[in-house]
């Protein structure tokens, strides 16, 4: 090996020179601060000396380290450059020793390498400094065979000085390279070459790791350069997208992607490359080579640097994610339909209304589900046909009862010709939506050509093995076409949908029932009474409140008693449905039947409270009767619990008894004054028992207005019952309206339409008897009063032109008064009374009620009675606080009514 001049002279200018340098002028070699040249040599950068940076390939003069452009002083040369070099990596030290072993140069690459300043470094023994005690007799042999003209290579142990600042020495293991020199005076001394072998071995694990990573890596793998050119691939790529990793260099994203794609993921690259900020989990989406199927890629980006941190292009690493996404957008389909179903769960069936449930379907599925929906239920379903007629050939008719649209309102045309909402129509037998309905199962139709619509499923609305209708749930053009997940979905939702309409025809049918029912049992048309003027109202429970509504048990009635007088009843059953109207039936049929018997009022309430207590215990009246004795226990059987307020009205002394089972108390409104409730006692309610039952009468002037009501007019839950009754009176202001009028004014000023109850209002305006519609007279206990009683009677019948009546009066009057005067006692009143019908009544002190029987053909009386009741329209008997009357009634002639003839009503009885 030849030797390196100790001294170089000076480098010629590098246009003269092709831009090269003499070894010895290195700028990387200095002498050190005060030390003659002539003491040792530089550092040589020919022979393979790693100061000197050997160029990759051909380079401009300014990037290869040997430009014209001189280091600041201080500064070592790989840093006033980007070379991208392999000397970037390993930091290669030299310095020179001079013939007496002493170190007499030291460069700047040694100081970073060991950590030693210039000044310090020259003049010290290398062996004495850097080596292990236990090494330096070696040391020093080899250093005299160095200086005798050997060339020396080897790994050596060293360990840097303590520092000047009392830091403490590392220690190392180093490559070094000593060549022979001589000064120029042809003294022996040497350059030293020192490369850090611990670089070298971290290098060589870090390029095997490297390796590994790229080689090995199951993630595709790219280094794209400045150019967005692929640099290296490894195999994982070049196994999807075809052909060896060299087929690769060269390619950029656009080989790749789509063009809008790869714009986008080029433009990504570059924010990259000139950020320097990384980019995770970014989606690529694209096609492999050969396959139609669409991929995805999740891929992280990074900046790539040089040893000197020169960016040199970015790392690509790309996941395979599209089974991911896929059971992503599984799990997400899933979700969303599990969150549409407790939707569903929570909004349909609300109500039950069959429209609304119907539309509360459609607010579930549009648009979360489909863009356009429609609802059509059998109209013999809507009609409360027990079972939908058509259900074997699925073209029965059918109402559109709900129908959404998330597109701008656009009319559903996806099943065949448009129908509005509330129209009714058919599909015809071989449609889809016919064959969907017959045999119960969904069907798809598909969008027609140029239409908006681009599929839709016809799913049956099943409920209990029944079809009720049909749903169809439509998706537009563009919107995912419908799969087997959305097939399942759909018939779960119109199943959900049907039962609650189902359940909401269930309703509507019981609801009918027991509406028809209640109103079977409430007077028919406008009731009439003697010396009153009436008018009622009832209103049911409406849907609209939070309670679904069905009927309750409110009830009032119209019952014409004997003499011309009238029952008025009001009552309330507690409780709502079927189960209340049927207990309010057979309370007022209860009613009817003991007002027939002219007890007083309180004797009624009593009678119907014993009643009240029987509808509930499965033995009646009697059994409750029974367990009332027993002690009390657990008692299965339902109890019925009712108010109700009676009062008996006489149109000849206009006076009202009233007796009251909890219920609200009665208003009245005299004339010229204001509206007062009356102070009824108001008793306990039916049902309860072991309490008596008050009466009060009291006396009413002509033209007062007594009102009666239920509760449901006076109480909501927005309004407190003392605030509805003050809203009661103060509504009737003006009780000289017409009766009508003054309903209609009640109703409409009060808080009717709440819907929490029934609305019972009876209006009664007292008319009384004229004076002159009344004859009253009073008979000795003789046998002439037969025949005074008959002048009585013919005479006012004259008065009052009934001459057609005179001659049956004369007889039934006469009948009357003889078995007043041979079974009755005390003296005897007659009492004709003209209304809408004549009524005869006769009065004595007797107890005994008189019973009709059938006299045999060889009696010679016990006729009379028959007589009776041939002759008049009705008879009777009841008893008063003096003894008993017994009555008689003619229907006046109208010209209509054809009046029995007394000889054949005689002929007839033998």
């Amino acid at each position: 090996m030849s030797e390196i001049p100790a001294k170089a002279t000076e480098s010629e200018d590098p246009s003269k020179s092709g831009g090269t340098r003499a070894a010895g002028d290195l700028p990387d070699a200095r002498a050190s601060h005060g030390t003659p040249a002539s003491h040792g040599t530089s550092v040589s950068a020919s022979a393979g000396a790693p100061d000197a940076r050997a160029p990759h390939g051909p380079q401009d003069p300014d990037t290869t380290g040997f430009g014209s452009e001189e280091p600041r002083p201080g500064e070592p040369l790989w840093q006033s450059k980007p070379p991208g070099s392999i000397y970037d990596y390993i930091k290669v030290a030299s310095f020179s020793i001079g013939p007496d072993g002493l170190v007499d140069q030291w460069s700047l690459r040694a100081e970073q390498v060991f950590g030693i300043p210039a000044e310090r470094a020259v003049g010290m023994d290398p062996i004495e400094a850097f080596i292990d005690p236990d090494l330096r007799a070696q040391g020093q042999r080899k250093m005299t065979e160095i200086l005798d003209g050997r060339e020396w290579t080897g790994v050596v142990p060293f360990r840097v000085p303590d520092g000047a600042d009392g830091g403490r020495g590392k220690d190392g293991l180093a490559e070094v390279y000593v060549m022979p020199t001589r000064t120029e005076e042809g003294e022996k001394a040497a350059v030293c070459i020192v490369v850090d072998v611990r670089t070298l071995r971290r290098m060589e694990t870090d390029l095997a790791a490297s390796q590994a990573i790229f080689g090995q890596s199951p993630f595709g793998f790219l280094l794209i350069d400045t150019d967005l050119r692929v640099r290296r691939a490894n195999e994982r790529f070049a196994s999807l997208f075809g052909g060896t990793p060299d087929d690769h260099r060269g390619q950029g994203v656009h080989d790749y992607l789509a063009r809008p794609e790869a714009e986008r993921v080029a433009a990504t690259l570059r924010r990259v490359l000139e950020s320097g900020d990384s980019i995770t989990d970014m989606h690529v989406t694209g096609f492999l080579p050969g396959s139609d199927e669409r991929r995805h890629w999740s891929v992280n980006l990074y900046r790539v640097h040089s040893g000197s941190g020169r960016p040199i292009g970015v790392a690509w690493l790309g996941i395979d994610i599209t089974a991911r996404r896929a059971a992503a957008r599984e799990a997400a389909a899933a979700r969303r339909n599990l969150a549409l179903l407790n939707d569903a769960g929570a909004r349909i069936g609300n109500s039950l209304d069959l429209e609304t449930t119907a539309r509360e379907l459609l607010d579930v599925v549009v648009p979360g589900f489909c863009d356009l929906a429609t609802v059509d239920l059998y109209q013999g379903l809507l009609a409360g046909d027990e079972t939908p007629p058509g259900l074997a050939d699925g073209s029965a008719e059918l109402r559109r009862v709900a129908f959404s649209s998330a597109v701008s309102d656009a009319p559903f045309v996806g099943g065949g010709a448009e129908v509005a909402v509330g129209g009714v129509h058919h599909y015809p037998f071989n449609s889809p939506c016919a064959d969907a309905l017959r045999t119960a199962r969904v069907q798809h139709v598909p969008g027609e050509e140029g239409g908006l619509v681009q599929s839709t499923l016809a799913v049956p609305m099943v409920a209990h093995d029944t079809v009720v209708g049909l749903a169809q749930f439509a998706r537009t053009k563009g919107s995912e076409p419908f799969g087997d997940r959305d097939r399942e979905l759909a018939v779960e939702l119109a199943a959900r949908a049907a039962v609650c309409i189902d359940n909401a025809r269930l309703y509507r049918r019981e609801h009918e029932r027991a509406l028809i029912l209640q109103r079977s049992l409430l007077p028919p048309g406008d009731p009439v009474a003697a010396g009153l003027d009436i008018a009622c109202r009832y209103l049911p429970g409406n849907a609209s409140a939070d309670r679904h509504s069905e009927v309750g048990g409110d009830w009032f009635d119209v019952i014409e008693l004997p003499g011309h007088r009238t029952a008025l009843v009001v009552g309330d059953v507690m409780g709502r449905g079927l189960r209340a109207a049927v207990a309010m039936g057979e309370l007022r049929s209860a009613v009817r039947t003991l007002a027939l018997l002219d007890l007083e009022p309180a004797e009624v309430l009593s009678a119907l409270d014993e009643i009240a207590r029987g509808l509930g215990a499965p033995g009646g009246v009697q059994q409750a009767t029974r367990a009332a004795r027993r002690p009390r226990e657990a008692d299965l059987s339902e109890v019925y619990l009712a108010t109700c307020v009676y009062a008996v009205y006489d149109s000849v002394t206009r006076r009202c008894t009233f007796a009251n089972a909890g219920h609200l108390p009665p208003v009245l409104v005299e004339p010229g004054e204001d509206a007062l409730m009356l102070d009824v006692p108001p008793g306990m309610p039916l049902g309860v028992g072991g309490e008596p039952f008050e009466e009060v009468e009291v006396e009413l002037p002509e033209g007062a207005l007594l009102a009666l009501y239920t509760d449901g007019l006076v109480e909501s839950r927005d309004h407190p019952l003392d605030e509805g009754l003050q809203a009661f009176v103060g509504a009737l202001t003006d009780p000289s309206r017409p009766l009508e009028d003054v309903c209609d004014h009640v109703l409409n000023t009060l808080d009717t339409h709440h819907g929490e109850d029934d609305i019972a209002l009876l209006m009664a305006r007292v008319q009384g008897l004229p004076a002159d519609s009344v004859g009253d007279w009073t008979l000795p206990r003789e046998p002439r009063s037969v025949g005074r009683a008959r002048e009585y009677a013919r005479a006012r019948l004259l008065s009052w032109d009934l001459e057609a009546l005179v001659d049956t009066t004369e007889l039934l009057v006469s009948e009357l008064v003889t078995n007043a005067l041979r079974y009755g006692e005390g003296e005897i009143r007659l009492r004709l009374l003209l209304d809408r019908t004549l009524v005869c009544e006769v009065w004595d002190a007797g107890l005994v009620q008189p019973r009709r029987r059938r006299a045999r053909d060889t009696d010679e009386g016990g006729r009379g009675l028959q007589l009776v009741g041939l002759l008049s329209a009705a008879w009777g008997s009841r008893r008063t606080p003096r003894g008993k009357t017994v009555w008689f009634e003619l229907p006046l002639p109208d010209g209509e009514t054809t009046l029995t003839d007394p000889a054949e009503a005689l002929l007839s009885l033998f």
